[in-house]
């Protein structure tokens, strides 16, 4: 598989189960893929490149950490961010 993307990506992870590929980028976004090459979600909201992601061992949270100093946790289910 190979996943064409028109700027730089700084964190790749992959879900528990191996479907999700969360790519971190320099336009302060996350972007969550199905492994078969379709984007499902863009989760917005950092304000500085996204540096590194990472899912939780369940596959229904994803952290994402970013150039803003910050830290944000993700519902992967549906890209809305987890309660503070």
């Amino acid at each position: 598989m190979r996943i064409e993307y028109p700027a730089p990506v700084y964190s790749v992870a992959f879900s528990p189960d191996g479907q999700t590929l969360a790519l971190g980028s320099w336009d302060n976004a996350v972007r969550l893929w199905q492994v078969a090459n379709a984007l499902m979600r863009t989760l917005e909201g950092h304000t500085d490149r996204v540096m590194s992601v990472a899912f939780s061992p369940d596959g229904k949270t994803l952290a994402s950490g970013s150039d803003d100093k910050t830290v944000r946790l993700w519902r992967v289910a549906d890209g809305t961010p987890c309660a503070s």
